[in-house]
């Protein structure tokens, strides 16, 4: 080990990096099951504040919602004295005016589908019930937990760690830092909106350029595992899931290493939204990787506050992911699954693929085209779709690339609409369709081959 090292940090010095470390990488990078299913334990936590709360929670979500619209008029109009004074409460209630009107549009929607009021097409449980009594009551817990101790990860030195391991492989490969891993298999293992709430994090924290922050969101926001698995019994394809789950990470990675490197993501600035500290990847003379990602890990683990601070900067972010985040997803995850189930839109939009499903010789081409857009909505829908197709082949494709996708406005994609990463509804659009130009090949080969 360096003389460095060896000089400078004590016994306290490294605990102060490791036991936070160590916690961080059980709650977030664990799986662990649990009643036959896996599941890492921040999503445990999570789901047991649902159980606890089940009855309150959809009433809790529409306060939320509604008091996020309300403060953010009272402040646009008011501007009162306790607000002005508040650098919290102004981050938190003063967006621009588009996102302002999205906050209002959220908790219209959110208010309609409570009292089950106005037209049932907006209230009902495939349409605004989903988004509402399903998706956002889930969603409540994990943004308490997954904010809460995010810290975990993101302070204590982890991530300089593992990115000076990783660094090596992961710039010539993905053209990012290695500290992107941890968000990926953060993803993999828990849930994609932890992964673009660590990405957010990290990009507002000056460690990722707006570019790197564009490609990890879009591109790293991994489906968990256990939803893969929801998606392939779906299609009745459960008995193969494990080749399933390994044509999907295959595809997965030709789609993290092909997109990065086009339009909108490669024109993506490589600027800083903060000025970062130093630069972590270069290793200087006298160090190897590991000792390099040791002074690091440890030099952020003392710069880390105390309990105090912990404590503060987790509720913030909750209170930064309830009133800022959930508002957008009612509002375009609603306005996405309307679209989708009472217009023909995504009909439309996938007659283009049907002569590329033809050409790739999938069987029920007009059916399978159907599902290739209305992804974007939400992911499930595809496969709910494809689940009456006979073809195994066209099941196994269209299931493959419903996840492979990635980017659906019901969650991932609202809430990285709700985040500091500058990507407009139109660009995430443009990625959700070159992730799919990319991985249908893929799948379709390999579908070939295994049916």
């Amino acid at each position: 080990m360096s003389d460095k090292i060896k000089k400078h940090y004590s016994t306290a010095d490294y605990l102060r990096f490791i036991i936070p470390s160590l916690i961080g990488i059980l709650l977030f990078l664990t799986p662990l099951k649990y009643e036959g299913d896996f599941s890492i334990p921040v999503a445990f936590l999570s789901g047991l504040v649902s159980n606890l709360l089940e009855g309150a929670l959809p009433l809790l979500v529409t306060i939320v919602i509604t008091v996020s619209a309300i403060i953010s008029i009272l402040y646009k109009v008011a501007k009162p004295k306790f607000m002005e004074n508040s650098k919290t409460l102004k981050d938190m209630f003063n967006p621009t005016p588009f996102w302002l009107v999205v906050r209002i549009v959220g908790m219209v929607l959110a208010l309609l589908v409570y009292f089950e009021a106005g037209p049932e097409w907006i209230w009902n449980e495939n349409t605004g019930g989903l988004l509402l009594y399903d998706l956002l009551c889930g969603l409540f817990g994990i943004f308490l937990f997954a904010a809460f101790f995010l810290s975990l990860l993101t302070d204590f030195g982890l991530l300089e760690f593992i990115g000076s391991l990783l660094t090596r492989f992961m710039r010539p490969v993905f053209k990012l830092p290695g500290r992107s891993a941890i968000d990926c298999i953060a993803s993999w293992l828990g849930d994609g909106t932890i992964g673009v709430m660590l990405t957010n994090n990290l990009y507002e924290q000056g460690s990722y350029t707006t570019r790197e922050a564009s490609v990890i969101a879009t591109t790293f926001s991994a489906v968990s595992i256990t939803f893969s698995l929801v998606v392939a019994e779906q299609v009745d394809l459960a008995n193969k899931f494990v080749p399933f789950y390994l044509a999907v990470t295959f595809a997965g990675i030709a789609a993290a290493i092909i997109v990065p490197r086009i339009p909108p993501l490669s024109r993506k600035p490589d600027d800083f939204l903060v000025e970062p500290k130093g630069n972590m990847e270069d290793v200087p003379e006298g160090y190897t990787p590991v000792t390099w990602g040791l002074d690091l890990a440890i030099n952020k683990a003392r710069e880390s506050g105390g309990i105090t601070e912990f404590i503060t900067n987790g509720f913030k972010r909750a209170l930064d992911m309830w009133f800022g985040v959930m508002p957008v997803i009612m509002a375009f995850g609603t306005i996405a699954v309307i679209i989708a189930e009472f217009t023909p839109v995504f009909v439309w939009l996938g007659k283009p693929f049907i002569p590329i499903l033809n050409l790739l010789r999938i069987p029920h081409a007009v059916e399978a085209s159907q599902t290739m857009i209305i992804g974007f909505a939400d992911m499930f829908l595809p496969s709910v779709i494809a689940a009456s197709i006979p073809s195994e082949l066209t099941r196994f494709v269209v299931a493959g690339v419903s996840i492979t996708q990635l980017i659906y406005l019901s969650e991932v994609g609202a809430v990285i609409l709700g985040s500091s990463i500058p990507i407009s509804l139109g660009e995430l659009f443009i990625i959700f369709i070159e992730r799919t130009l990319v991985t249908l090949p893929i799948l379709a080969v390999i579908g070939h081959l295994l049916f």
